[in-house]
Protein backbone atom coordinates (compact mmCIF):
# COMPACT_ATOMS: atom_id res chain seq x y z
CA UNK A 1 0.00 0.00 0.00
CA UNK A 2 2.51 2.67 1.36
CA UNK A 3 4.39 1.62 -2.25
CA UNK A 4 1.60 2.20 -4.63
CA UNK A 5 1.13 5.64 -2.58
CA UNK A 6 4.40 6.57 -3.32
CA UNK A 7 3.76 5.53 -6.82
CA UNK A 8 1.09 7.62 -7.53
CA UNK A 9 2.43 10.39 -6.01
CA UNK A 10 5.52 10.64 -7.83
CA UNK A 11 3.33 9.93 -10.90
CA UNK A 12 1.17 13.05 -9.92
CA UNK A 13 4.41 15.12 -9.28
CA UNK A 14 5.91 14.18 -12.95
CA UNK A 15 2.69 15.02 -14.32
CA UNK A 16 2.26 18.28 -12.73
CA UNK A 17 5.86 19.54 -12.41
CA UNK A 18 7.94 20.31 -15.58
CA UNK A 19 10.89 20.74 -12.91
CA UNK A 20 10.38 17.09 -12.25
CA UNK A 21 10.14 15.68 -15.19
CA UNK A 22 12.99 17.49 -16.59
CA UNK A 23 15.32 16.80 -13.36
CA UNK A 24 14.18 12.88 -13.78
CA UNK A 25 15.16 12.45 -17.50
CA UNK A 26 18.60 13.96 -16.64
CA UNK A 27 18.69 11.55 -13.57
CA UNK A 28 17.54 8.87 -16.29
CA UNK A 29 19.95 9.34 -18.83
CA UNK A 30 23.21 10.31 -16.32
CA UNK A 31 22.41 6.98 -14.28
CA UNK A 32 22.69 5.21 -17.92
CA UNK A 33 25.55 6.52 -19.08
CA UNK A 34 27.40 6.13 -15.62
CA UNK A 35 25.93 2.53 -15.30
CA UNK A 36 27.44 2.06 -19.18
CA UNK A 37 31.22 3.96 -18.35
CA UNK A 38 30.98 2.31 -15.22
CA UNK A 39 30.73 -1.59 -16.83
CA UNK A 40 33.60 -0.75 -19.19
CA UNK A 41 35.84 0.87 -16.75
CA UNK A 42 35.06 -2.36 -14.48
CA UNK A 43 35.62 -4.77 -17.05
CA UNK A 44 38.75 -3.12 -18.35
CA UNK A 45 40.19 -3.13 -14.88
CA UNK A 46 39.65 -6.44 -14.01
CA UNK A 47 40.95 -7.74 -17.47
CA UNK A 48 44.24 -5.73 -17.11
CA UNK A 49 44.76 -6.71 -13.43
CA UNK A 50 44.35 -10.63 -14.88
CA UNK A 51 46.73 -10.47 -17.45
CA UNK A 52 48.91 -8.84 -15.40
CA UNK A 53 48.90 -11.48 -12.52
CA UNK A 54 48.70 -14.14 -15.17
CA UNK A 55 52.06 -13.21 -16.68
CA UNK A 56 53.61 -13.08 -13.64
CA UNK A 57 52.35 -16.85 -12.56
CA UNK A 58 53.59 -17.89 -15.79
CA UNK A 59 56.78 -16.39 -15.43
CA UNK A 60 56.75 -17.75 -11.70
CA UNK A 61 55.77 -21.31 -12.98
CA UNK A 62 58.44 -21.41 -15.24
CA UNK A 63 60.99 -20.56 -12.92
CA UNK A 64 58.96 -23.79 -10.06
CA UNK A 65 59.91 -26.05 -13.65
CA UNK A 66 63.48 -25.31 -13.11
CA UNK A 67 63.44 -25.85 -9.88
CA UNK A 68 61.23 -28.81 -9.62
CA UNK A 69 63.58 -30.51 -12.57
CA UNK A 70 67.24 -29.37 -10.80
CA UNK A 71 65.37 -31.42 -7.22
CA UNK A 72 65.83 -34.62 -9.40
CA UNK A 73 69.37 -33.83 -11.25
CA UNK A 74 70.81 -37.36 -9.81
CA UNK A 75 68.25 -39.41 -9.41
CA UNK A 76 68.18 -43.16 -10.31
CA UNK A 77 64.89 -44.59 -10.79
CA UNK A 78 66.16 -47.75 -8.96
CA UNK A 79 66.94 -45.90 -5.60
CA UNK A 80 62.99 -45.65 -4.45
CA UNK A 81 63.98 -44.28 -0.89
CA UNK A 82 65.91 -41.70 -2.62
CA UNK A 83 63.11 -40.97 -5.00
CA UNK A 84 60.48 -41.25 -2.37
CA UNK A 85 62.53 -38.48 -0.24
CA UNK A 86 63.01 -36.17 -3.29
CA UNK A 87 58.80 -36.26 -3.89
CA UNK A 88 58.02 -35.35 -0.41
CA UNK A 89 60.75 -32.59 -0.54
CA UNK A 90 58.75 -31.19 -4.06
CA UNK A 91 55.52 -29.96 -2.13
CA UNK A 92 57.39 -27.73 0.26
CA UNK A 93 60.25 -26.45 -1.71
CA UNK A 94 57.24 -25.23 -4.53
CA UNK A 95 54.72 -23.42 -2.40
CA UNK A 96 56.91 -21.13 -1.46
CA UNK A 97 59.74 -20.92 -4.02
CA UNK A 98 60.19 -17.54 -5.57
CA UNK A 99 56.48 -16.00 -5.40
CA UNK A 100 54.85 -12.94 -4.49
CA UNK A 101 51.92 -14.50 -3.14
CA UNK A 102 51.16 -18.11 -1.34
CA UNK A 103 50.80 -20.82 -4.41
CA UNK A 104 49.44 -24.65 -4.06
CA UNK A 105 51.65 -27.63 -6.10
CA UNK A 106 49.93 -30.71 -7.48
CA UNK A 107 52.48 -33.65 -8.88
CA UNK A 108 50.56 -36.34 -10.79
CA UNK A 109 51.92 -39.12 -12.64
CA UNK A 110 50.84 -39.09 -16.43
CA UNK A 111 48.22 -41.39 -16.91
CA UNK A 112 46.88 -40.83 -13.29
CA UNK A 113 49.36 -44.13 -12.54
CA UNK A 114 52.64 -43.98 -10.58
CA UNK A 115 55.69 -44.69 -12.01
CA UNK A 116 56.60 -48.56 -10.30
CA UNK A 117 59.94 -47.28 -9.20
CA UNK A 118 58.41 -44.07 -8.00
CA UNK A 119 56.14 -41.89 -5.81
CA UNK A 120 52.53 -41.43 -7.07
CA UNK A 121 50.50 -38.28 -6.64
CA UNK A 122 52.28 -35.53 -4.51
CA UNK A 123 49.85 -32.40 -3.52
CA UNK A 124 49.59 -29.96 -1.19
CA UNK A 125 46.86 -30.81 1.55
CA UNK A 126 44.70 -27.24 0.41
CA UNK A 127 44.59 -28.53 -3.08
CA UNK A 128 41.15 -28.79 -4.33
CA UNK A 129 41.91 -31.72 -6.76
CA UNK A 130 38.57 -31.53 -8.61
CA UNK A 131 39.78 -28.04 -10.31
CA UNK A 132 41.82 -30.28 -12.43
CA UNK A 133 39.73 -31.80 -14.97
CA UNK A 134 40.00 -34.18 -17.36
CA UNK A 135 40.11 -31.89 -20.14
CA UNK A 136 42.74 -29.71 -18.71
CA UNK A 137 45.24 -32.73 -18.06
CA UNK A 138 44.83 -33.57 -21.78
CA UNK A 139 45.61 -30.26 -22.67
CA UNK A 140 48.52 -30.45 -20.20
CA UNK A 141 49.81 -33.69 -22.12
CA UNK A 142 49.24 -32.75 -25.28
CA UNK A 143 50.66 -29.23 -25.09
CA UNK A 144 54.58 -31.20 -24.28
CA UNK A 145 55.92 -28.40 -21.51
CA UNK A 146 54.33 -25.83 -22.64
CA UNK A 147 52.10 -23.77 -20.14
CA UNK A 148 48.42 -24.12 -19.85
CA UNK A 149 46.14 -21.65 -17.85
CA UNK A 150 42.83 -22.30 -16.34
CA UNK A 151 40.74 -19.02 -17.18
CA UNK A 152 39.05 -17.35 -13.95
CA UNK A 153 36.85 -14.57 -14.86
CA UNK A 154 37.70 -12.10 -11.82
CA UNK A 155 34.50 -10.34 -11.98
CA UNK A 156 32.14 -13.97 -11.61
CA UNK A 157 34.60 -16.54 -9.84
CA UNK A 158 31.68 -17.44 -7.32
CA UNK A 159 34.79 -18.16 -4.73
CA UNK A 160 36.03 -16.01 -1.98
CA UNK A 161 39.38 -17.30 -2.98
CA UNK A 162 39.52 -17.14 -6.65
CA UNK A 163 42.82 -18.57 -8.02
CA UNK A 164 44.59 -19.14 -11.35
CA UNK A 165 45.70 -22.15 -12.34
CA UNK A 166 48.76 -23.31 -14.60
CA UNK A 167 49.41 -26.68 -15.75
CA UNK A 168 52.53 -28.03 -17.44
CA UNK A 169 54.31 -31.56 -18.64
CA UNK A 170 57.67 -32.18 -16.96
CA UNK A 171 60.21 -34.76 -17.05
CA UNK A 172 62.03 -35.59 -13.33
CA UNK A 173 65.23 -37.87 -13.53
CA UNK A 174 64.50 -41.27 -12.69
CA UNK A 175 60.77 -40.76 -11.68
CA UNK A 176 59.45 -40.10 -15.31
CA UNK A 177 56.37 -37.67 -16.86
CA UNK A 178 54.31 -35.98 -14.76
CA UNK A 179 52.01 -33.36 -14.74
CA UNK A 180 52.80 -30.22 -12.59
CA UNK A 181 49.66 -27.83 -11.55
CA UNK A 182 50.36 -25.14 -9.63
CA UNK A 183 47.03 -22.91 -8.15
CA UNK A 184 47.76 -19.19 -7.51
CA UNK A 185 45.78 -17.09 -4.82
CA UNK A 186 44.26 -14.45 -7.02
CA UNK A 187 41.74 -13.01 -4.08
CA UNK A 188 44.34 -9.47 -3.52
CA UNK A 189 43.41 -9.14 -7.64
CA UNK A 190 39.64 -9.59 -6.38
CA UNK A 191 39.83 -7.36 -3.33
CA UNK A 192 41.37 -4.16 -5.42
CA UNK A 193 38.71 -5.20 -7.96
CA UNK A 194 35.94 -5.05 -5.77
CA UNK A 195 37.17 -2.31 -4.02
CA UNK A 196 37.34 -0.25 -7.57
CA UNK A 197 33.69 -1.46 -8.29
CA UNK A 198 32.75 -0.24 -5.35
CA UNK A 199 34.31 3.06 -5.60
CA UNK A 200 32.77 3.58 -8.90
CA UNK A 201 29.22 2.84 -7.18
CA UNK A 202 29.56 5.08 -4.77
CA UNK A 203 31.21 8.00 -6.87
CA UNK A 204 28.39 7.07 -9.46
CA UNK A 205 25.39 7.77 -6.46
CA UNK A 206 27.32 10.93 -5.70
CA UNK A 207 27.56 12.09 -9.44
CA UNK A 208 24.06 11.55 -9.36
CA UNK A 209 23.01 13.61 -6.50
CA UNK A 210 25.33 16.45 -7.62
CA UNK A 211 23.67 16.08 -11.32
CA UNK A 212 20.24 16.35 -9.96
CA UNK A 213 20.87 19.26 -7.69
CA UNK A 214 22.52 20.73 -10.47
CA UNK A 215 19.89 20.16 -13.00
CA UNK A 216 17.34 21.43 -10.41
CA UNK A 217 18.96 24.47 -10.08
CA UNK A 218 19.36 25.08 -13.90
CA UNK A 219 15.68 23.66 -14.86
CA UNK A 220 13.91 26.31 -12.09
CA UNK A 221 16.44 29.17 -13.52
CA UNK A 222 15.21 28.56 -17.51
CA UNK A 223 11.18 27.73 -16.16
CA UNK A 224 10.80 30.50 -13.99
CA UNK A 225 10.58 32.52 -17.03
CA UNK A 226 7.74 30.07 -18.45
CA UNK A 227 6.01 29.89 -14.92
CA UNK A 228 5.62 33.90 -15.08
CA UNK A 229 4.35 33.52 -18.84
CA UNK A 230 2.00 30.97 -17.97
CA UNK A 231 0.69 32.97 -14.83
CA UNK A 232 0.67 36.10 -16.80
CA UNK A 233 -1.49 34.01 -19.61
CA UNK A 234 -3.82 33.00 -16.51
CA UNK A 235 -4.43 36.37 -15.69
CA UNK A 236 -5.23 37.25 -19.44
CA UNK A 237 -7.72 34.88 -19.57
CA UNK A 238 -9.38 36.03 -16.16
CA UNK A 239 -9.67 39.27 -17.95
CA UNK A 240 -6.45 41.28 -15.66
CA UNK A 241 -5.06 43.17 -18.08
CA UNK A 242 -2.99 46.07 -16.52
CA UNK A 243 -0.14 43.65 -15.56
CA UNK A 244 2.86 42.92 -17.79
CA UNK A 245 5.75 40.69 -17.59
CA UNK A 246 9.45 42.82 -17.56
CA UNK A 247 11.86 41.52 -20.09
CA UNK A 248 15.12 40.60 -19.33
CA UNK A 249 18.31 40.06 -21.73
CA UNK A 250 17.56 39.43 -25.15
CA UNK A 251 17.62 36.07 -25.75
CA UNK A 252 14.33 33.61 -26.45
CA UNK A 253 12.62 33.89 -23.04
CA UNK A 254 12.91 37.62 -23.83
CA UNK A 255 11.53 37.64 -27.15
CA UNK A 256 8.06 35.53 -25.61
CA UNK A 257 8.03 37.99 -22.97
CA UNK A 258 7.73 41.34 -25.24
CA UNK A 259 5.50 39.03 -27.43
CA UNK A 260 3.16 38.09 -24.93
CA UNK A 261 3.02 41.85 -23.75
CA UNK A 262 1.60 42.57 -27.46
CA UNK A 263 -0.47 39.97 -27.39
CA UNK A 264 -2.10 41.77 -23.73
CA UNK A 265 -1.85 45.09 -25.27
CA UNK A 266 -4.11 44.14 -28.15
CA UNK A 267 -6.60 41.91 -26.46
CA UNK A 268 -6.79 44.96 -24.07
CA UNK A 269 -7.43 47.83 -27.24
CA UNK A 270 -9.86 45.19 -28.58
CA UNK A 271 -11.99 44.14 -25.81
CA UNK A 272 -11.73 48.26 -24.74
CA UNK A 273 -13.55 48.31 -28.11
CA UNK A 274 -15.84 45.79 -28.06
CA UNK A 275 -16.83 47.02 -24.71
CA UNK A 276 -17.89 50.52 -26.22
CA UNK A 277 -19.38 48.98 -29.27
CA UNK A 278 -21.31 46.79 -26.69
CA UNK A 279 -22.49 49.82 -24.88
CA UNK A 280 -23.78 51.30 -27.81
CA UNK A 281 -25.71 48.70 -28.99
CA UNK A 282 -27.32 48.21 -25.48
CA UNK A 283 -27.81 51.94 -24.89
CA UNK A 284 -29.34 52.11 -28.83
CA UNK A 285 -31.61 49.28 -28.37
CA UNK A 286 -32.64 50.27 -24.66
CA UNK A 287 -32.96 53.86 -26.04
CA UNK A 288 -34.77 53.09 -29.42
CA UNK A 289 -37.29 50.78 -27.44
CA UNK A 290 -37.48 53.33 -24.62
CA UNK A 291 -39.07 56.08 -27.75
CA UNK A 292 -41.12 53.41 -29.34
CA UNK A 293 -42.76 53.01 -26.32
CA UNK A 294 -44.76 56.51 -26.69
CA UNK A 295 -45.72 56.56 -30.52
CA UNK A 296 -46.46 52.54 -29.69
CA UNK A 297 -48.99 53.21 -27.10
CA UNK A 298 -50.93 56.02 -29.28
CA UNK A 299 -51.03 53.16 -31.67
CA UNK A 300 -52.51 50.55 -29.46
CA UNK A 301 -54.85 52.68 -28.32
CA UNK A 302 -56.24 53.75 -31.64
CA UNK A 303 -55.84 50.07 -32.84
CA UNK A 304 -58.06 48.78 -29.75
CA UNK A 305 -60.66 51.88 -30.84
CA UNK A 306 -60.75 50.55 -34.74
CA UNK A 307 -61.31 47.11 -33.63
CA UNK A 308 -63.77 47.36 -31.31
CA UNK A 309 -65.50 49.29 -34.06
CA UNK A 310 -64.88 46.81 -37.28
CA UNK A 311 -68.22 45.32 -37.25
CA UNK A 312 -69.16 49.16 -38.81
CA UNK A 313 -66.88 49.39 -41.07
CA UNK A 314 -66.82 47.55 -44.98
CA UNK A 315 -64.88 44.66 -45.65
CA UNK A 316 -61.68 46.00 -46.79
CA UNK A 317 -61.33 48.17 -44.00
CA UNK A 318 -62.89 45.77 -41.26
CA UNK A 319 -60.01 43.57 -42.25
CA UNK A 320 -57.35 46.45 -41.62
CA UNK A 321 -58.59 47.21 -38.62
CA UNK A 322 -58.08 43.42 -37.63
CA UNK A 323 -54.61 43.34 -38.88
CA UNK A 324 -53.31 46.26 -37.68
CA UNK A 325 -54.55 45.33 -33.48
CA UNK A 326 -52.72 42.02 -33.98
CA UNK A 327 -49.85 43.71 -35.27
CA UNK A 328 -49.43 45.66 -32.97
CA UNK A 329 -49.69 43.67 -30.13
CA UNK A 330 -47.22 41.50 -31.97
CA UNK A 331 -44.87 44.54 -31.72
CA UNK A 332 -46.21 45.77 -28.36
CA UNK A 333 -44.69 41.97 -27.30
CA UNK A 334 -41.30 42.23 -29.31
CA UNK A 335 -40.87 45.60 -27.94
CA UNK A 336 -40.98 44.03 -24.33
CA UNK A 337 -38.82 41.18 -24.95
CA UNK A 338 -35.96 43.42 -26.66
CA UNK A 339 -36.28 45.46 -23.54
CA UNK A 340 -36.02 42.24 -21.10
CA UNK A 341 -32.72 41.25 -23.42
CA UNK A 342 -31.47 44.79 -23.57
CA UNK A 343 -31.36 44.43 -19.65
CA UNK A 344 -29.67 40.97 -19.59
CA UNK A 345 -26.73 41.93 -21.69
CA UNK A 346 -26.65 45.19 -19.32
CA UNK A 347 -26.32 42.59 -16.57
CA UNK A 348 -29.12 44.70 -14.97
CA UNK A 349 -31.79 42.04 -14.12
CA UNK A 350 -32.20 41.83 -10.27
CA UNK A 351 -34.74 38.25 -9.57
CA UNK A 352 -36.66 38.68 -6.86
CA UNK A 353 -36.78 35.32 -5.32
CA UNK A 354 -38.81 34.16 -2.78
CA UNK A 355 -39.73 30.36 -1.57
CA UNK A 356 -42.45 28.97 -4.40
CA UNK A 357 -44.33 25.82 -5.28
CA UNK A 358 -43.19 24.62 -8.38
CA UNK A 359 -46.30 22.58 -9.22
CA UNK A 360 -48.39 25.85 -8.40
CA UNK A 361 -45.98 27.69 -11.26
CA UNK A 362 -46.57 25.11 -13.64
CA UNK A 363 -50.76 24.97 -12.89
CA UNK A 364 -50.81 28.74 -13.58
CA UNK A 365 -48.54 28.51 -17.03
CA UNK A 366 -50.62 25.36 -17.97
CA UNK A 367 -54.14 27.61 -17.25
CA UNK A 368 -52.49 30.42 -19.76
CA UNK A 369 -51.74 27.97 -22.54
CA UNK A 370 -54.90 25.80 -22.30
CA UNK A 371 -56.80 28.39 -24.88
CA UNK A 372 -54.29 27.58 -27.67
CA UNK A 373 -53.69 23.75 -26.72
CA UNK A 374 -57.79 23.53 -27.34
CA UNK A 375 -57.49 25.43 -30.46
CA UNK A 376 -54.92 23.26 -31.74
CA UNK A 377 -56.65 20.46 -30.53
CA UNK A 378 -53.44 19.34 -28.33
CA UNK A 379 -53.95 17.00 -25.32
CA UNK A 380 -52.02 17.98 -22.19
CA UNK A 381 -50.62 15.07 -20.42
CA UNK A 382 -49.15 16.44 -16.51
CA UNK A 383 -47.31 13.81 -14.38
CA UNK A 384 -46.94 15.99 -11.34
CA UNK A 385 -45.66 14.72 -7.69
CA UNK A 386 -47.95 14.84 -4.88
CA UNK A 387 -48.10 17.85 -2.43
CA UNK A 388 -45.51 20.83 -3.10
CA UNK A 389 -42.65 21.45 -4.93
CA UNK A 390 -40.91 23.85 -2.87
CA UNK A 391 -38.12 26.01 -4.90
CA UNK A 392 -36.29 29.38 -4.23
CA UNK A 393 -37.03 31.30 -7.09
CA UNK A 394 -38.72 34.50 -9.19
CA UNK A 395 -42.21 33.04 -9.50
CA UNK A 396 -43.03 35.82 -12.91
CA UNK A 397 -39.11 34.47 -14.36
CA UNK A 398 -40.22 30.99 -14.13
CA UNK A 399 -43.97 30.75 -15.49
CA UNK A 400 -42.60 33.13 -18.68
CA UNK A 401 -40.24 30.26 -19.01
CA UNK A 402 -43.15 27.85 -18.43
CA UNK A 403 -45.27 29.68 -20.84
CA UNK A 404 -42.98 29.87 -23.63
CA UNK A 405 -41.76 25.86 -23.42
CA UNK A 406 -45.61 25.24 -23.74
CA UNK A 407 -45.95 27.67 -26.50
CA UNK A 408 -43.55 25.80 -28.53
CA UNK A 409 -44.21 22.38 -27.25
CA UNK A 410 -48.21 23.31 -29.00
CA UNK A 411 -47.27 25.11 -31.73
CA UNK A 412 -45.16 22.44 -33.08
CA UNK A 413 -46.57 19.54 -31.99
CA UNK A 414 -48.53 18.74 -34.81
CA UNK A 415 -51.93 18.08 -33.07
CA UNK A 416 -50.25 15.47 -30.85
CA UNK A 417 -50.55 15.10 -27.14
CA UNK A 418 -47.67 17.04 -24.71
CA UNK A 419 -46.34 15.79 -21.68
CA UNK A 420 -45.44 18.38 -18.90
CA UNK A 421 -43.72 16.64 -16.03
CA UNK A 422 -42.32 17.66 -12.51
CA UNK A 423 -39.67 16.25 -9.93
CA UNK A 424 -37.32 16.99 -7.10
CA UNK A 425 -34.72 15.72 -5.26
CA UNK A 426 -33.27 16.69 -2.39
CA UNK A 427 -31.26 19.34 -3.75
CA UNK A 428 -32.78 20.09 -7.42
CA UNK A 429 -36.39 20.46 -9.28
CA UNK A 430 -37.11 19.71 -12.38
CA UNK A 431 -39.72 20.02 -15.18
CA UNK A 432 -39.67 18.78 -18.88
CA UNK A 433 -42.14 19.93 -21.65
CA UNK A 434 -42.06 16.64 -24.01
CA UNK A 435 -43.87 16.88 -27.78
CA UNK A 436 -44.10 14.09 -30.52
CA UNK A 437 -44.27 16.46 -33.25
CA UNK A 438 -41.86 17.43 -36.50
CA UNK A 439 -38.37 17.72 -34.06
CA UNK A 440 -35.29 18.99 -35.14
CA UNK A 441 -32.15 17.91 -36.43
CA UNK A 442 -28.83 17.84 -34.26
CA UNK A 443 -27.45 21.47 -35.82
CA UNK A 444 -31.01 23.04 -35.23
CA UNK A 445 -31.23 22.16 -31.55
CA UNK A 446 -27.83 23.79 -31.20
CA UNK A 447 -28.97 26.87 -32.30
CA UNK A 448 -32.56 26.70 -30.54
CA UNK A 449 -31.58 29.64 -28.04
CA UNK A 450 -29.83 31.60 -30.43
CA UNK A 451 -32.09 34.92 -30.68
CA UNK A 452 -34.65 35.57 -33.67
CA UNK A 453 -33.78 32.13 -34.78
CA UNK A 454 -36.45 29.77 -35.97
CA UNK A 455 -36.26 26.18 -37.11
CA UNK A 456 -38.61 26.57 -40.24
CA UNK A 457 -38.76 30.65 -41.02
CA UNK A 458 -41.49 29.90 -43.62
CA UNK A 459 -43.99 28.07 -40.75
CA UNK A 460 -47.43 29.13 -40.16
CA UNK A 461 -47.08 31.03 -36.39
CA UNK A 462 -50.52 31.70 -35.14
CA UNK A 463 -49.20 33.50 -31.70
CA UNK A 464 -47.06 35.61 -33.87
CA UNK A 465 -43.77 34.91 -31.99
CA UNK A 466 -40.68 36.95 -32.29
CA UNK A 467 -38.50 34.44 -32.08
CA UNK A 468 -36.60 35.90 -28.67
CA UNK A 469 -39.07 33.29 -26.61
CA UNK A 470 -36.23 30.93 -25.83
CA UNK A 471 -32.93 32.88 -25.97
CA UNK A 472 -34.85 35.19 -22.66
CA UNK A 473 -36.02 31.75 -20.96
CA UNK A 474 -32.05 30.68 -20.93
CA UNK A 475 -31.16 33.80 -18.82
CA UNK A 476 -34.26 33.38 -16.91
CA UNK A 477 -32.56 29.42 -16.23
CA UNK A 478 -29.31 31.11 -15.58
CA UNK A 479 -30.01 33.64 -13.66
CA UNK A 480 -31.63 31.05 -11.14
CA UNK A 481 -27.99 29.23 -11.58
CA UNK A 482 -30.30 26.59 -13.56
CA UNK A 483 -29.97 25.18 -16.83
CA UNK A 484 -32.57 25.12 -20.09
CA UNK A 485 -31.39 21.83 -22.32
CA UNK A 486 -33.22 20.49 -25.11
CA UNK A 487 -32.92 17.48 -26.58
CA UNK A 488 -34.67 16.56 -30.32
CA UNK A 489 -34.84 14.08 -33.60
CA UNK A 490 -36.65 14.93 -36.51
CA UNK A 491 -40.19 13.02 -36.89
CA UNK A 492 -39.84 12.06 -33.10
CA UNK A 493 -40.02 15.43 -31.34
CA UNK A 494 -38.93 17.94 -28.93
CA UNK A 495 -38.11 17.79 -25.01
CA UNK A 496 -36.80 20.78 -23.34
CA UNK A 497 -35.73 20.23 -19.35
CA UNK A 498 -35.70 23.37 -17.09
CA UNK A 499 -33.19 22.40 -13.96
CA UNK A 500 -33.23 24.53 -10.91
CA UNK A 501 -31.48 24.63 -7.29
CA UNK A 502 -34.12 23.92 -5.06
CA UNK A 503 -32.23 27.02 -2.78
CA UNK A 504 -29.83 29.95 -4.22
CA UNK A 505 -26.26 29.17 -3.42
CA UNK A 506 -26.74 24.95 -3.60
CA UNK A 507 -24.91 22.80 -6.26
CA UNK A 508 -26.86 20.50 -7.94
CA UNK A 509 -24.84 17.47 -9.51
CA UNK A 510 -27.91 15.71 -11.91
CA UNK A 511 -31.39 17.13 -12.72
CA UNK A 512 -34.58 15.15 -11.28
CA UNK A 513 -35.88 14.51 -14.61
CA UNK A 514 -33.36 12.51 -17.56
CA UNK A 515 -33.44 14.62 -20.57
CA UNK A 516 -35.25 12.40 -23.52
CA UNK A 517 -37.73 12.02 -26.20
CA UNK A 518 -41.19 10.15 -25.26
CA UNK A 519 -40.71 6.68 -26.11
CA UNK A 520 -36.77 6.47 -25.79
Amino acid sequence: MFFRRAFRAVKRLLATSLQARAVAIMLVLAGAALVVLGGVLSFTIGNGLYNTRLQQVKSESSRAILVLQGHFIGAKATDKADLARRMAEVVPDLEASGVAQSRLVALIPVGGKANPLGAAWVYSEKFDLRSIDQAMQAQVDAAKGNLISKPYDLAFAGSSNPTALIGSLVHLNGAGNYELFLAYDLSTEAGTLDFVQRTLIFGGLITLAIIASLSYLVVSWLVEPVRQAAEFSKRIAAGEFDDRIKPKGNDVIAVLTNSLNSMADSLEQKIKSLNELSIMQQRFVADVSHELRTPLSTMKLTSEVLYANRENFVEPSKRSAELMFEQVNRFESLLKELLEISRYDAMGVTPGFEMQDLNGMVGKALVGIQPLADSKGVHLEVKIPNGAVPVEADAVRIERILSNLLTNAVEHGDGKPVTVQVAQNHKAVAVTVTDRGIGMNEEESSRAFDRFWRADPSRVRTTGGTGLGLSISLGDAQVHNGNLEVASAPGKGTCFRLTLPKRQGVDYASSPLPLKLDGE
